[in-house]
Order: structure tokens, then C-alpha cells, then sequence
């Protein structure tokens, strides 16, 4: 077999360069700044995958975690701890093969093999819910592979969210929906979901302030309550809008609780987060603070399509995707 560093084809899914270790998600100088909890769940590889082109007709994983723990109670080591590949067709992206994690820190596994003959455009994801020091692509002797050049005009797509959009809980690495919304528009996204700490803080609002995508999407409200979010959502947007003054911005509402309607106080939880947020863009749009789309969060996702209440599983990731589908198509036009 040989063996290739991912950082040598073409690596996306990352806001900045200047990391601390290879595929963290915030730039090295925010240690420190931001929470403790969300530095360390930036280290997490949710949202970056690597494109490339091979031959092959089998196709391998080489990975070194940097946590013990390969999958949680309510989430699988395949989605947490794993690889996902992708093989581009003419139905776009398809699912190919899977890296099982069995072992930790160092992981290797068989993704895919008995692949058709001919070149193919590859996209593996990496671990949603663990960080990697370091991940390799093994090819057979004598097959080729190569990085792919990003098409020119592609749009980039800004998540910043809870641990909804950090990918609890998908049963693989490519089934949330922030990768599912950047296979089906064609545009790269960027995965800033910190588990349980999505809440909007100042330190946070000004690291996306240097992002500059086609679009912004906030999606926290599951991590704040209302008082929480009349303090912090319009001084988020407005951070964002000093100095970023044209992309889009895409406020998204909290999904209603799988068991709103026996739980008295999910119920609650859902109708205030709602009426805050919602006050919150009414006074933005007042001010003249342009670009902002308000999406509901009570047709995100449906019945039996969650492991908690709260946490899609794979069905309710592809409900919600399909929602963000056609509401970020209609902002990117």
C-alpha cells in the first residue's frame, strides 16, 4: 500500500490556517480567549474532510485520535471517532465506505475495496465528535492519487451552532447535515458547532466576525435560554455586520422538543426561546441591519427522527438538511 497525508490533496472545512495542531477548528490565538469547553471541543474535526482523485479500486484509512473516548452513549464510534467516504457519481456525492474505529489513539481500516475501475473524485469526512493528529489515504502500488482543485466561484457556507450542528447524533461522519447541505449545494462548509456551548458570547461573535463566506448561518438556541439570547443575539449580528457588511445572515429558531407536547417545560423552553429571538431580528431589521433571513425552527424536524427529544438522528439530519437546502438556496439565489 502507499500512503498519503490528507495535507498533501485538498483539505476543506477549515475557517483558519493558523491552528494550533493540523485540523483544529479555531486558530491557535484563541486559546485562552474563548471558554475553556469551547477551545476544547474546537480541537474536535467535526466539518473537515479531504477531496481527491484516485484510481483505486480499494481505498484505505490511517488515523491517530487524540481522545480515548470512540463514541458516546447516544452517538456511535463511526460518527464520533471515524472516516465516511464519498464518491462523486452522477447523482453527485454517494456514500462508499466507512472507517470503523476499534481501537485508539492509532486507527486503521479498510473504507472501501472492489471499487469500479477509472478514475473517481473522492470526499472522506473526519471524526465528528474526536480530534486527529494526524490521517492518511492508502491506495494500492501502483494506483494514482491526487489532490482536486477548488472550482472557481464555489461558495463557502459559515455554521456556528450547538451540538446539533457539531453532528450529534449522526450514525457516521457525513450524515449531518451541515455535510449533507455542502454535498447538495456544491459549496464547502465550515462546521463551528460546539457541543452544549453554543451560546453566542462576545469572544466567539468576533472570531466569525474574521470568517468572510456567502453566508452565516446561527443556529445556538437550543444552548440559551431567552434572557440569554435578548443579551447576546443582537450584539452577535451586529459584531458580524462592522465587519463583514455583505454576506447573508441566517438566524435559525430552535427544533421543537420530540416531547414538547408532554413536557410542560420543554414546551416553555421552545415558546420563549422563540418569542426572544424573534424580538431580537424584529429590533435588527428596525435598526436597518441588512442581509438577515429568520428561519422557523418548528417544521425543522419531525416525528420519531431523534435519539433524545433533542439530538436528530440520521432521519431528522436529512428533514432539517432538506429545510437549510432550500432556504440557503434561495438566499444564495
Amino acid at each position: 500500500m502507499r500512503w498519503v497525508d490528507i495535507r498533501e490533496l485538498s483539505v476543506e472545512g477549515q475557517g483558519w490556517s493558523d491552528t494550533k495542531a493540523p485540523f483544529d477548528r479555531l486558530p491557535a490565538r484563541a486559546e485562552g480567549v474563548v471558554r475553556e469547553v469551547v477551545w476544547n471541543l474546537s480541537r474536535h474535526s467535526a466539518g473537515i474532510c479531504v477531496k481527491f482523485r484516485t484510481d483505486a479500486t480499494e481505498i484505505r484509512g490511517r488515523w491517530t485520535l487524540t481522545l480515548d473516548q470512540l463514541a458516546m452513549s447516544h452517538m456511535p464510534a463511526t460518527a464520533c471517532s471515524g472516516l465516511d467516504l464519498y464518491i462523486d457519481s452522477e447523482d453527485g456525492l454517494q456514500w462508499a465506505g466507512v472507517g470503523r474505529p476499534e481501537t485508539t489513539p492509532d486507527v486503521a481500516a479498510v473504507l472501501a475495496s472492489g471499487l469500479i475501475s477509472g478514475e473517481k473524485e473522492c470526499t472522506v469526512y473526519l471524526p465528528l465528535y474526536n480530534g486527529v493528529s494526524s490521517v492518511e489515504i492508502g491506495i494500492p502500488d501502483g494506483a494514482s492519487i491526487g489532490a482536486i482543485e477548488r472550482p472557481e466561484g464555489r461558495k463557502t457556507v459559515v455554521f456556528y451552532g450547538t451540538s446539533i450542528t457539531h453532528g450529534a447524533s449522526a450514525s457516521r461522519c457525513g450524515t449531518n447535515h451541515v455535510a449533507r447541505v455542502g454535498r447538495k449545494l456544491g459549496c464547502e462548509v465550515i462546521n463551528l458547532g460546539f457541543s452544549g456551548n453554543g451560546q453566542m458570547e462576545p469572544e466567539v461573535a468576533s472570531l466569525l466576525a474574521e470568517q468572510d463566506p456567502d453566508v452565516f448561518v446561527i443556529d445556538c438556541l437550543p444552548n440559551m435560554t431567552a434572557d440569554l439570547i435578548a443579551e447576546r443575539a443582537g450584539h452577535l449580528v451586529k459584531t458580524i455586520r462592522a465587519t463583514r457588511t455583505d454576506p447573508p445572515i441566517l438566524l435559525v429558531e430552535d427544533r421543537t422538543y420530540g416531547d414538547a407536547r408532554f413536557v410542560p417545560s420543554r414546551k416553555e423552553r421552545n415558546e420563549t426561546s422563540r418569542v426572544a429571538f424573534r424580538d431580537v431580528y424584529d429590533s435588527l431589521i428596525a435598526e436597518g441591519v441588512s442581509g438577515l433571513t429568520y428561519m422557523e425552527g418548528a417544521s425543522l424536524l419531525g416525528d420519531d427522527d431523534t435519539v433524545d427529544g433533542s439530538h436528530p438522528t440520521d432521519l431528522g439530519f436529512k428533514r432539517q438538511a432538506d429545510r437549510f437546502v432550500d432556504q440557503l438556496s434561495a438566499i444564495l439565489g
